[in-house]
C-alpha cells in the first residue's frame, strides 16, 4: 500500500467557490480535546477566508460512551469515528475533524481525506502525581495509567532507568484507565486508598499543548497540573503512535466546494510523515492494537529520520531507527574517534567554582553533557527545584542515576531542536533567556541562554606525537568521525589532506563545518549508523 494512499489522495484544487453563504458544519466528538481541536481549524478556515461562517456539531461516539471496557477488548473498529463517519456521509454535518491516529487505514469510499494541517509536536509526555519523589525513595508501587499496548510495552521500560534513583528499583505497574486527557489528569489527585488514582499518566503532547491553547482546556487544566512533574519522552525510546499529533479533516468525495475549502489547510510534510508512518502500520498488519510506535521527524541538515519500536510475534522486539544518509560511504581504513576518544581529552571540572545559589532554587538548567556537573552540586540539583533537560539519552540516565529529575532532552540532535519544544505554555518554563547552562570550556558561544556556565575543561591525557597509536592510524585514514570538535584540535595536525569526515548532528556537527574543506563532512544521527555504512561497504 501506498504512502499516498495512507495519507488520502488529495484531490486537484477545484476553481469551483467556496461556499461562502452557508454555515460550514464542522462534526466533531464532545471531549474538550476534540472540540478545541476542531475550533483550531475553524479558526485557521475564518483566517483564510474572512467572513466564512463556521459552526461545531458535537456528535458522541461509541469509544466516548464506552468507558469501563479496555480498547483492546472492544469488538470491531471505529471507536472513536464511525458516528461522525454516519453524520458526513448523511449530511448532517460538512465535513469532520479526528486526531488522525485514530482512523483506519481503509476508509469508506463515500468520504474523502481534505487535509492535514501542521502537525503538533508528535511525542508522548508522562505527567506524575505531586508526591512522586516520595515514592521513589521509598520503593512504594508507581501506578502508570495508560490504555495503549505500545505505551505499556516501551514505557516503564524506560522510566526504571530514566526516573531518579535511590539505591531502590522502581516498582513500576501498569494500570488501565480510560476517559478524556483532563479526567486521566485528574486521577494524579485522588486519594491514595481511592482504586481510580494512578501516580503517573502518559498522554499525547499534542493534546496537551492544544488544550492548554484553548480557552476551555486551559481553565480545565490549570489547576489539574499545579504540583505535577513532567517527563517529554524521547522518540528513540518510545516512539509514538503512528500519525500521533496531526488532525485529519474529511468530507464528502463528491463535495467539490468544500474540498476546495479545506484544501487550504493541508500541510504536504506533515501528510508525508504520517503517510510513512502508516505505512509502517500497515506492513505490521494494521490495527489499532498493536504494540507499535512509529514516528517520523525532519531535522535541518540530516533530514528525515524514523523511530520504530515494538512487539511483533514473528520477529520479537524491534528497535529500528530509519534514515537514509547524504554524502558518501565511509571508505576503509576508517578512524573511529569513539574508540580513540580517550586519547585525545580527560575531563577536568574546575575546583574554584562556587556552588550556586540557584541550584536548590525555582528555574531551568540545560545540562549539555552529565560530565558538566561537578560532583558537588548533585545534592543541589536532586532537590528538583531546577527543572532539567540534558543534550541527551545516555546523559539523562548518568544524571538519574544521581537522583536528579529530568524533564526532557534534546535526543542528541542539538539544543535547536528543544527551542520550539521547550516554549510549549503549557510546560509553563521560564523564557530561555533566564535559563543556565552547564557546559565545557570550548561549548560556551551560541546559547539563547543568559547565564552559561563552564564547569569543566577537555585537555589531553598524554602527549599526542608521530608514534602514538592513534595518530598512526589517523595518518592511514580514509574516514573519519569525529566525536567533537575538541576532538578534532587535538588531532588536526595529522589529518590526511584527502579523507572524508563524520560526525553526529549538533554543535560538533556546526564546528566542524566551519574548519573543514566544504563538501568533505557528512552528519550522522549516531555512529552507529556511520560504522553501519562501513560495514556494508566492506
Amino acid at each position: 500500500m501506498s504512502p499516498n494512499k495512507l495519507a488520502g489522495n488529495l484531490p486537484a484544487r477545484q476553481s469551483t467557490q467556496s461556499p461562502m453563504d452557508q454555515t460550514l458544519k464542522i462534526g466533531t466528538r464532545t471531549s474538550l480535546l476534540a472540540v478545541a481541536q476542531s475550533r483550531l481549524v475553524a479558526r485557521l478556515l475564518r483566517k483564510r477566508n474572512p467572513g466564512l461562517s463556521v459552526e461545531l456539531v458535537g456528535i458522541q461516539t461509541r469509544g466516548d460512551r464506552t468507558l469501563d471496557v479496555p480498547l483492546s477488548q472492544m469488538e470491531g473498529k471505529e471507536f472513536f469515528v464511525a458516528e461522525l463517519d454516519d453524520a458526513l456521509v448523511s449530511g448532517k454535518v460538512d465535513c469532520t475533524v479526528h486526531s488522525m491516529k485514530d482512523l483506519s487505514l481503509e476508509r469508506p469510499a463515500a468520504i474523502r481525506l481534505a487535509a492535514v494541517p501542521e502537525r503538533e509536536n508528535p511525542r508522548d509526555v508522562v505527567l506524575f502525581a505531586a508526591d512522586i519523589m516520595g515514592r521513589l525513595r521509598s520503593g512504594a508501587p508507581v501506578r502508570i495509567g495508560t490504555s495503549s499496548p505500545r505505551r505499556t510495552g516501551n514505557v516503564p521500560a524506560f522510566l526504571a532507568n530514566a526516573l531518579p534513583q535511590f539505591g531502590v528499583t522502581p516498582n513500576l505497574l501498569a494500570r488501565e484507565i480510560r476517559g478524556n486527557v483532563h479526567t486521566r489528569v485528574s486521577y494524579l489527585g485522588l486519594p491514595d486508598d481511592d482504586p481510580r488514582r494512578v501516580d503517573a499518566v502518559v498522554l499525547a503532547f499534542a493534546g496537551l499543548i492544544r488544550l492548554w491553547n484553548d480557552p476551555d482546556g486551559r481553565q480545565a487544566l490549570s489547576t489539574l497540573l499545579n504540583g505535577l512533574r513532567w517527563m517529554v519522552l524521547p522518540l528513540a525510546e518510545c516512539p509514538a503512535a503512528p500519525a500521533q499529533g496531526a488532525l485529519a479533516i474529511e468530507c464528502r468525495a463528491d463535495d467539490a466546494a468544500t474540498l476546495d475549502l479545506l484544501a487550504g489547510l493541508h500541510c504536504e510534510s506533515s501528510a508525508g510523515a504520517v503517510a510513512r508512518e502508516r505505512q509502517v502500520l500497515a506492513d505490521w498488519g494494521g490495527g489499532c492494537h498493536q504494540n507499535l510506535g512509529a514516528t517520523a521527524v525532519a531535522v535541518d541538515g540530516l533530514g528525515a529520520l524514523m523511530y520504530v519500536r515494538g512487539q511483533q510475534s514473528d520477529r520479537g522486539n524491534v528497535v529500528e531507527l530509519r534514515w537514509e544518509p547524504g554524502g558518501p560511504a565511509p571508505a576503509e581504513p576508517c578512524w573511529d574517534g569513539t574508540i580513540w576518544r580517550a586519547a585525545a581529552y580527560r575531563t577536568r571540572h574546575y575546583r574554584d567554582l562556587p556552588l550556586p545559589h540557584w541550584l536548590e532554587s525555582a528555574g531551568a538548567t540545560f545540562v549539555a553533557h552529565s560530565r558538566a556537573v561537578p560532583d558537588e552540586w548533585y545534592r543541589g540539583l536532586a532537590t528538583g527545584a531546577q527543572r532539567i533537560w540534558t543534550s541527551g539519552v545516555r546523559s539523562w540516565l548518568r544524571l538519574a542515576a544521581r537522583g536528579v529529575w529530568v524533564e526532557g532532552c534534546a535526543e542528541e540532535l542539538g539544543f535547536d531542536l528543544l527551542r520550539p519544544l521547550l516554549g510549549q505554555g503549557v510546560l509553563q518554563l521560564p523564557p530561555l533567556a533566564n535559563w543556565q547552562v552547564l557546559t565545557h570550556a570550548d561549548g560556551t558561544e551560541g546559547w539563547p541562554c543568559n547565564r552559561v556556565i563552564a564547569t569543566y575543561v577537555a585537555e589531553a591525557t598524554e602527549e599526542l606525537n608521530d608514534q602514538h597509536p592513534a595518530v598512526i592510524a589517523l595518518r592511514a585514514a580514509r574516514s573519519i568521525f569525529w566525536t567533537s570538535g575538541s576532538q578534532y584540535s587535538a588531532f588536526r595536525q595529522w589529518v590526511p589532506a584527502d579523507a572524508m569526515h563524520a560526525c553526529r548532528y549538533g554543535k560538533t556537527y556546526n564546528q566542524l563545518r566551519e574548519n573543514l574543506p566544504t563538501g568533505t563532512l557528512t552528519v550522522y544521527p549516531s555512529v552507529a549508523q556511520w560504522r553501519a555504512r562501513s560495514r556494508t561497504r566492506q
